[in-house]
């Protein structure tokens, strides 16, 4: 080839690689990412797959409606395999690599925590939509799911008025969410005059325990001492499904005593059989079986994303619903994903939620939601036997124990704290730092 032919290819051949390379860019520019941080594998994959689909499902349809601010999502899916420091390496790769401007992610405290301080670090958001237990507020965090006056203490107050509960039995995962709230239950049981010797709070387990033989026998002994006994229940994961299988072993009904679970919902009780439990209870602020025109407009759209009518929806699917909604408001409102801006606009926005009320932003980064308690059917539903009249606001910080009944979280100005105390009228140090 001739020395001019050959530059001349060369130089269309670089305009060619050049022309690509800025059309990539500029798609990327038309693009924002969305992080979706839930384990695929291990222990708590049961709980935590069908939130990858539903955040899927959310931004697809957000597509369909054009996006935001003109600029289609992108859905970034990693794994974290139930392995709690691999969520804080995925999160730092979410945010530092693939320039992520949300998460949507986690389930176990231990997850979040793991997470909290590299989205602090970078300057990230993330929604966090499973119940929890409180004592938290960052500046980085939304949590869409409940707190314990959000779930827990409606639930025993529940038991205690309604079925006449005299004695206690907590049992849990052994990591922070169990462990805290309990604290917080003894507190309030105490306090509402349950003896000390009528409170059990069982060894606490690991996560996938599959032996609870001599649990569910320490419960049957404890509740036939005359007096009506309940089960309070913050075991998480898979290993809620050999509990539920050894309490039908040991005959115990919910006649006998009655279980109120916090983190078994219709996808945790789907992979079990149902009939043995039928009359135990869960607290949540939502259940499927809610009529509501949203709710059924919501499994009608999650039955033809996922192309199985069967499939069951549930709290932290809504939670995510709640979650995702506001962060899209935010996002229009200040015109920008830049997480400042963002933080300064959604606090006060609301949107509706799936049980026929409204979720509103607080200050605290927590959301208003009702509380229900659901019983369980035989087909793997729940019939909703009680529910507060209006929605709740969450508390960040528990009003039942010592060291937090005086604080406040409050992320508008002057105060823009998650830990202020209001008798002292002082900021934490980690706010000072700021």
């Amino acid at each position: 080839m001739h020395k001019s032919g050959f530059f001349k290819t060369l130089l269309i051949g670089l305009s060619a690689g050049i022309g690509l390379c800025l059309a990539g860019a500029l798609a990327a520019a038309d693009t924002i990412k969305v992080g979706i941080l839930h384990s695929l594998s291990g222990t708590m994959a049961i709980s935590e797959t069908t939130l990858k689909d539903t955040m899927r499902m959310l931004i697809e349809e957000q597509n369909k409606k054009g996006g935001i601010l003109g600029k289609r999502l992108e859905a970034v899916v990693v794994d974290p395999a139930s392995d709690w420091p691999l969520f804080a390496e995925k999160a730092r790769e979410l945010i530092e690599k693939e320039k992520v401007a949300v998460i949507f992610g986690c389930w176990t405290s231990v997850s979040r925590k793991s997470v909290l301080p590299v989205v602090e670090e970078l300057n990230g958001l993330l929604f966090y939509p499973v119940q929890y237990e409180g004592e938290e507020s960052s500046k980085n965090v939304f949590y869409t799911g409940a707190t314990p006056n959000q779930q827990a203490i409606p639930a025993v107050d529940y038991l205690m008025n309604e079925l006449d509960i005299e004695r206690w039995v907590l049992v849990g995962t052994d990591y922070v969410y169990p462990r805290t709230t309990n604290k917080i239950l003894e507190a309030y049981l105490k306090q509402k005059g349950v003896a000390k010797q009528d409170i059990l709070i069982d060894k606490y387990t690991p996560f996938s325990h599959s032996d609870w033989q001599s649990t569910i026998a320490n419960i049957k002994k404890f509740g036939s001492q005359g007096k009506k006994t309940a089960v309070v229940s913050t075991i998480n994961g898979d290993a809620n499904v050999s509990f539920y299988k050894e309490l039908g072993n040991q005959g115990i009904s919910a006649e006998d005593i009655p279980v109120v679970a916090f983190s078994v919902g219709e996808e945790e009780l789907s992979g079990i059989d149902t009939k043995p439990l039928v009359g135990h209870l869960a607290a949540w602020n939502y259940f499927m079986s809610v009529e509501d025109p949203a709710n059924e407009a919501f499994i009608q759209s999650w039955h033809d994303f996922i192309g199985d009518d069967e499939r069951v929806t549930n709290d932290p699917m809504e939670a995510h619903y709640i979650g995702f909604n506001l962060w899209v408001r935010a996002v229009e409102k200040a015109g920008s994903t830049d997480t400042d801006k963002v933080v300064a606009a959604i606090v006060g926005l609301e949107t509706p939620n799936l049980t026929g009320g409204t979720s509103v932003m607080l200050k605290n980064h927590h959301v208003t939601k009702p509380v229900l308690i659901g019983e369980i059917q035989d087909d793997g539903q729940f019939e909703v036997v009680w529910r507060t009249g209006t929605e709740i606001p969450g508390d960040a910080w528990s009003d039942f124990l010592p060291g937090s009944k005086d604080i406040v979280a409050d992320w508008t100005q002057p105060i823009f704290c998650g830990n202020y105390n209001t008798k002292t009228k002082t900021k934490a140090k980690a706010c000072l730092e700021r």
